[in-house]
């Protein structure tokens, strides 16, 4: 599998412009990128910040649309390690380098990993981590300030493969390169996979199975043969396994049980095992009976409202991998390994090749709530008598928030959504970035909560306002909230704008693609009028905004906490 990754991680790179920066030599890791990328080869090093900073610079003449700045603090700090010292050199770095931020571009700022031979002559392990520290806390204020900017893991990587094998004195003496040849054979491939982390859609839900899976052994003969699932041996093994699967979730990923059990046997142990780290509530949906796993797959999508596509199967039988791969192939299917022993480790492979995200909104670390509450919703549903008394009980409240204080989430959001989406138009984060800096651009963003829970920032709306006539060039929003008619509120709001702006008319546009099907009769259903159809299919629609018809919509709108109006059904 780790092959595998890294050969997709170079097919993806191959699109993308990236650069290499240090205050050391990476020239020889520059050189193992450019077998996979488009690389800007600096000249020389030590120059990072002025490289940056000067318009004219061959770094600005290439315009590389990721750069990665892997910093040594020794060599910044120019060897002298008194704290006073370190941390005047960290300030005026990063306030340097937060001058030469620009919004196009994402930035990967490393960690640091404090070496030097001088310091292999002192114990005082305390004051290097305190002057590591420096530089990590000044990082993390540069990411929250930035929203382009992220942090690499370099010092991990160090650490995995410990000093003596990641750094060369001989090297360094030649030609100051710091890192020994498997170090820069380990960065270059990091490198890679986090330029693959920027662009790919990453899979949304992990089925688990549980018998010799979650734990060892069978949940029907527990009682004369315990389950393995403890704090040594094997047991351990299992409990540190579900360890890395509780920091998956926690992460974002949606955890399902797929398993052939009797119920009550397998719930039993999900309850009350004083072992068990995965508790009932960690799973968003579970399908305990004796079906064919690929028709509960099937079943669990629908409920989840999401594609096969976005699975990973995980499941210790080779006849049950078998039987989902052939019947659902675009399912992920991971081999199992052997030996419980390798259970977290191989796990852990599958959370970097297929879940991994290069940064975490909000929206992605309350998903499984999020689930959760869709499936009271559910209940409401099927609990009252129509649709418009289900509307009313969920006391829907729709808030237009501030676009750009959720621009990864709008990100997420532009090149993931596929169902309601009326254009399927694909924005990077530079992009979208341009998009909010033009004044004749407007974008909306909105957060949907109701009576059971916070949605989160699930609908997004692009209108362009250079013409006589504005355009809604997209509108797009999470299959999460589909079905309660939030639309039409968040489609009003738009339109009231667009009136305060002095507008009398707009327009918006569907693009038919395979998966926006449920939206082509949206703007129709909204009372627009369609004007024409393109070459390319794309229907074009207009509504008179001082006629603009009331819609079916049933809740608050609110402005950043300011109550906006009510709009009846």
């Amino acid at each position: 599998m780790p092959e595998e990754r890294i050969q997709n991680v170079g097919q993806d790179a191959q699109k993308r412009r990236i650069t290499l920066l240090s205050n050391v030599n990476m020239s020889s890791v520059s050189r193992r990128l450019s077998r996979e990328a488009q690389v800007h080869q600096p000249s020389g090093y030590g120059n990072e910040l002025g490289a940056m900073m000067n318009p004219e610079s061959d770094y600005n003449q290439f315009d590389p649309e990721i750069t990665f700045m892997i910093m040594d603090l020794a060599e910044l700090a120019e060897h002298t390690f008194e704290k006073d010292a370190v941390e005047a050199c960290v300030e005026q770095w990063y306030a340097t380098f937060a001058e030469a931020v620009r919004p196009n571009r994402i930035y990967y700022v490393s960690d640091v990993y404090l070496w030097s031979l001088e310091l292999e002559a002192t114990d005082l392990l305390t004051d290097r981590v305190a002057l590591e520290h420096l530089w990590t806390e000044r990082l993390a204020d540069l990411c929250e300030k930035f929203p382009n900017v992220r942090k690499f893991p370099y010092r991990r990587m160090i650490a995995q493969l410990g000093e003596e094998n990641a750094f060369s004195v001989k090297m360094w003496y030649m030609g100051k390169i710091l890192l020994s040849n498997e170090a820069q054979k380990r960065l270059a491939e990091l490198i890679l996979r986090y330029v693959q982390l920027e662009y790919r859609t990453p899979k949304k839900v992990l089925v688990l199975d549980l018998d010799n899976t979650l734990w060892g052994g069978l949940a029907g003969e527990h009682d004369t043969n315990p389950v393995v699932l403890s704090e040594e041996h094997s047991g351990l093994a299992y409990k540190n396994h579900q360890r890395v699967i509780r920091q998956m979730q926690r992460q974002g990923v949606i955890l399902a049980i797929v398993s052939k059990n009797n119920p009550e046997d397998a719930e039993e142990i999900l309850k009350h095992h004083p072992h068990m780290v995965l508790r009932p509530e960690c799973f968003a949906a579970t399908r305990i009976n004796w079906k064919p796993k690929s028709e509960n797959l099937l079943e669990i999508a629908e409920e989840l409202n999401l594609g096969v596509d976005s699975f990973v199967f995980w499941d210790d039988s080779p006849q049950e991998r078998l039987e989902v791969a052939q019947m659902l192939p675009q399912v992920t299917v991971p081999d199992f390994p052997e030996n419980p022993e390798e259970l977290a480790g191989a796990l852990t492979k599958i959370y970097h090749a297929y879940f991994e995200k290069s940064v975490l909104t909000r929206e992605d670390l309350d998903k499984t709530a999020q689930y959760a509450e869709n499936a009271k919703r559910r209940q409401l549903q099927q609990s009252t008598s129509n649709f418009y008394e289900y509307l009313k009980e969920l006391k829907i409240v729709v808030t237009r928030v501030e676009a750009d204080k959720h621009l990864k989430r709008l990100e997420d959001m532009v090149n993931k959504t596929n169902q309601f989406n009326l254009t399927t138009e694909r924005h990077t984060m530079s992009e979208l970035q341009q998009i909010l800096s033009d004044p004749y651009q407007k974008v909306f963003a909105y957060r949907v909560e109701d009576t059971f829970g916070d949605n989160g920032v699930v609908a997004c709306v692009i209108v362009d306002m250079s013409q006589a006539v504005p355009t809604i060039e997209e509108f797009l929003m999470s299959c999460r909230v589909m079905g309660k008619n939030v639309e039409y509120g968040i489609l009003k709001d738009v339109e009231l704008e667009m009136l305060d702006e002095h507008f009398t008319k707009l327009r918006g546009y569907y693009s038919p693609t395979a998966k926006n099907k449920p939206v082509e009769q949206f703007y129709e259903k909204a009372g627009y009028e369609m004007l024409g159809e393109r070459a390319d299919g794309t229907k074009v629609y207009e509504v008179d905004l001082t006629q603009a018809p009331i819609r079916e919509f049933v809740g608050q709108m609110v402005l950043e906490n300011i109550k906006i109006k009510d709009i009846p059904l």
